[in-house]
């Protein structure tokens, strides 16, 4: 049942010419070099670059399924209609216009193809690479959540079905709601939002119950002091204790996504 799987290995190996229309299926290359060279419908995949200098070589219509990229120097080399699926990537410098370009097909595999690309460039201490990534893996998240529950396409039909689509239904609609609220915990643009149509409804229940609903100045004043009520400063006695007790869980969430994002930005540094 089970055969051997011979692995070929490459090591301290150097790359003269140009190379086009050739396999390298399961290869293990170890401080491999090229400079400036160009690759052409070449197949590596399956394989594993180790501690490799491939630096301004140019990859066109390449296969890397599969393959491992661990301590490699990618900077200044372009791919082109390559293939990435189920490729990882370990302390690798590469740029990200990677993910423009060369991302899977299918949602679930680019969701992982950037991911892996985030944790990279996290381990490396590029910001601007590690957001990059995190914005597309978002992307493609919601929409793969969404094609589970949603798409009548026979992949996703014959893959996810019964419980699998009522629970990747709930899924969706909390990635959404999360995204709505704080970006899923990217965006502090949204979070501001989300606290202002707070303030909003506070204003509104604040001038129903206790003030002149025909005065545009009884909103206004009920608005400029939500944020003071919402932060503790102002208690006004005659709120329930009920209400008082929901605006400090509420300040207290509010509080701890801000210092979730703040904490994962710093931590990319």
């Amino acid at each position: 049942m089970l055969t051997k799987n011979t692995q070929v290995i490459e090591t301290d190996k150097r790359v003269d010419s140009d190379i086009g229309e050739v396999s390298f299926t399961n290869h293990l290359f170890e401080r491999l070099a090229a400079k400036s060279k160009t690759f052409s419908r070449v197949d590596f995949s399956h394989s594993t670059f180790d501690a490799c200098y491939l630096r301004k070589c140019v990859f066109d219509s390449c296969d890397f399924t599969g393959c491992r990229f661990i301590g490699t120097n990618l900077v200044g080399s372009t791919f082109s209609g390559c293939r990435f699926d189920y490729a990882t990537f370990e302390r690798t410098h590469i740029e990200n216009e990677i993910l423009d370009t060369e991302c899977p097909a299918y949602e679930n595999l680019k969701m992982r193809f950037a991911r892996s690309l985030r944790v990279n460039y996290q381990q490396l201490g590029d910001t601007v690479s590690a957001n990059k990534a995190i914005g597309v893996e978002l992307a493609a998240t919601e929409l793969h959540l969404y094609n589970v529950w949603q798409s009548n396409s026979s992949y996703y039909r014959k893959k996810y079905k019964g419980i699998i689509r009522i629970r990747a239904w709930f899924q969706w609609l909390n990635f959404k709601i999360l995204d709505y609220v704080w970006g899923n915990g990217e965006s502090t643009t949204k979070l501001a939002r989300t606290l202002i149509f707070l303030f909003a409804v506070m204003t509104a229940i604040d001038v129903i119950q206790y003030r002149d609903v025909s005065l545009v100045s009884s909103y206004f004043s009920a608005f400029v002091e939500a944020p003071q009520i919402f932060l503790g400063a102002s208690v006004p006695l005659h709120y329930p204790k009920f209400y008082l007790t929901l605006i400090i869980l509420l300040r207290l969430i509010a509080f701890g996504f801000l210092m979730a994002i703040i904490v994962k930005r710093f931590n990319r540094r």
